[in-house]
């Protein structure tokens, strides 16, 4: 225990413009005195909050007059977290087990990143209480729990920049309280320039998992570029893709990646789902018709060379009507014969005036 281990106590360097620490869970007992004159950039990694002053009195205005980015992950005990800065332009705050109050009042703030703080694994009894106060906020990368009624993310009129929880494409009743985390935060505005959205398939079969797409995502805000992550983990994203892209008309750029990450299942390990899957459903994405009509760039990033992939290209080429330009990118996993072979076919569904590329990413 850290306790046990007793705490490192951080001096006041009135010098120091940079201050990274990784500490092991060591605990950390910041100075209750002092200023930090010329510090602008802190990360605090893998700490254990110790003593009577509190970490954010120690990165405030008073004690930090000039600081400008703020890390801090993968740490405990930190409880209740109030920030006051004048100077922060960027903070991003990472797997804070036990975090239950999260004040920021940052009137230059550009870039908030909350991750995993408060999500289930991490919570108590209690309910956890947001207040957050950043007018000239731009980007916001809330990939969190998030409840209107105890969460105030305050006035974001400059917001040019919304990245959301992760949705669940298919899974189990519990899964509809996690998908409710990006729901209830999209609904909160109705234009967005740029949205960042993910979707998720767990690596397994989908026999027995409900779908869960149409149950939450029936409304999206008003969005000129997405970048649409999707860990498709083997299966089919058609459906789900095309279940939100319907809905973004409005739409003038596409960027969509295709992810593995080490959470999910490694790329070497996939393998693609038969067609009886359950991914493949509903079928609609298939026949139905809509138009993107202001959709004219698309990149699509790490695909397999799929017939799935393929078909959803190809569904994209017929709903976006004034498409202009197209990038392709395989995987390093995809043998050379199979890229050359799958970029001629994409090549063989697009329309004079369209400049397409493709390339095989290594």
């Amino acid at each position: 225990m850290a306790g046990e281990r007793g705490a490192f106590e951080l001096p006041c360097f009135e010098s120091a413009t940079s201050i990274f620490l990784s500490l092991g869970y060591i605990g950390l007992a910041v100075p209750s005195s002092g200023v930090f004159a010329r510090l602008t950039e802190l990360e605090l990694n893998r700490i254990t909050i110790h003593g009577a002053c509190t970490l954010g009195d120690a990165v405030s205005s008073p004690c930090c007059p000039v600081l400008q980015n703020l890390v801090i992950s993968d740490s405990c005990h930190l409880g209740n977290f109030t920030i006051h800065s004048e100077s922060l332009l960027e903070m991003k705050l990472m797997y804070l087990r036990g975090l239950q109050q999260l004040t920021v009042m940052a009137p230059a703030l550009k870039l908030l990143d909350v991750r995993d703080c408060f999500a289930p694994k991490f919570l108590s009894y209690n309910q956890p209480v947001v207040s957050i106060s950043a007018p000239q906020l731009l980007t916001l990368l809330w990939r969190d729990f998030y409840d209107p009624r105890f969460m105030e993310l305050g006035k974001m009129e400059n917001l040019e920049w919304l990245g959301t929880y992760p949705l669940m494409v298919y899974g189990q009743d519990e899964d509809n309280i996690i998908n409710r985390f990006c729901t209830r935060l999209l609904q909160r505005f109705e234009l967005i320039q740029n949205l960042i959205l993910m979707l998720v398939y767990l690596p397994e079969d989908l026999t027995n998992q409900n779908y869960l797409m149409e149950q939450h995502i029936t409304r999206l805000p008003y969005i000129t570029f997405m970048v649409m992550d999707i860990v498709a983990s083997g299966h089919s994203f058609g459906a789900c893709s095309f279940h939100v892209l319907r809905m973004c008309t409005s739409l003038r750029k596409l960027s969509l990646i295709v992810c593995v990450t080490r959470t999910y299942i490694p790329v070497e390990e996939e393998t693609v789902c038969p067609s009886s899957c359950a991914c493949h459903q509903p079928p609609n994405w298939k026949t139905d018709e809509f138009v993107l009509s202001c959709l004219r760039e698309v990149e699509i990033h790490n695909l397999r060379g799929t017939e799935h992939e393929a078909a959803l290209v190809k569904r994209l080429f017929d709903w976006a009507t004034v498409l202009e330009e197209v990038t392709i990118t395989l995987h390093c996993s995809v043998a050379t014969n199979v890229a050359k072979e799958f970029c001629q076919r994409l090549q063989s569904f697009s329309r004079p005036g369209i400049r397409m590329e493709g390339s095989h990413f290594s």
